[in-house]
């Protein structure tokens, strides 16, 4: 909200406060805040520059690497639909899979889907995507597994099995079984999740990040309707992948 003037001030004083009130009005707007997994890297880089202020390379190196991070770590505000049944992309980016697939073995849906494959589909995000995770229902944290693995390029097929991986099964508010699989890529050598198990999470909450080039996988219920295509952009928290059975 811009700064009321005083009455002190005179009108020209007043102007340039109500200008100044605009720009930070208009910065708020439409500069996305940075996710708090990147605060200390960019604070830590601003720092630098500061300190390095009297050596030109330095300054400008650690600026440009600051301002760099901060689009990369940027968490911008999403409103997700509230049609009910539907499931939202967790992540922004380009639908690279659209196929059947068995969950990561690691969280046990075999409980719940047996052993067949279930419908999937995978979100892959470049370095110049937002890389914040969103989930893709509302409901509870079932399970969450982590799993060391590799680090294979997050577009390739294979690394669903063989890359390092954070797995989520969700379930519902009205009962449905979801997965949600975090998965590091080339570049890729850190998973953030912020949730724990039995937590209850809203639709296009964020509930972690993956740094510097990833993929997200969603499983969905058997007979869910599959509403992307492979080389959809997809727009985290408000594209809509999916209806629930």
């Amino acid at each position: 909200m811009a700064r009321r003037p005083t009455p002190t001030e005179t009108p020209a004083e007043q102007q340039q406060a109500t200008s100044l009130g605009h720009v930070i009005d208009l910065v708020r707007e439409n500069v996305p805040p940075v996710h708090p997994a990147g605060r200390p890297i960019v604070l830590g880089l601003a720092a630098l520059a500061v300190l390095g202020r009297r050596r030109p390379l330095v300054r400008w190196t650690a600026t440009l690497a600051a301002l760099a991070c901060g689009g990369f770590f940027r968490e911008p505000h999403r409103v997700p639909p509230q049609r009910p049944g539907i499931v939202v992309a967790p992540a922004d980016g380009t639908i690279a899979l659209v196929d059947t697939a068995v969950p990561p073995a690691e969280l046990g849906m075999q409980e719940v889907w047996g052993e067949g494959a279930v419908p999937r589909v995978s979100v892959f995000l470049s370095v110049l995507d937002v890389h914040v995770q969103r989930s893709p229902v509302q409901g509870t944290v079932r399970r969450l597994a982590y799993q060391a693995g590799k680090f294979l390029s997050a577009d390739l097929p294979a690394a669903s099995d063989k890359n390092e991986r954070n797995s989520m099964w969700l379930r519902t508010d009205d009962g449905h079984d979801l997965v949600v699989v975090q998965i590091a890529g080339l570049i890729a050598r850190r998973i953030v999740c912020e949730v724990a198990e039995g937590e209850h999470i809203e639709r296009g909450q964020t509930y972690g990040m993956i740094r510097f080039g990833s993929r997200v996988d969603t499983y969905f219920p058997p007979n869910s309707r599959v509403l992307v295509d492979v080389g959809q952009r997809t727009v985290g928290a408000e594209t809509v992948l999916a209806e629930l059975p």
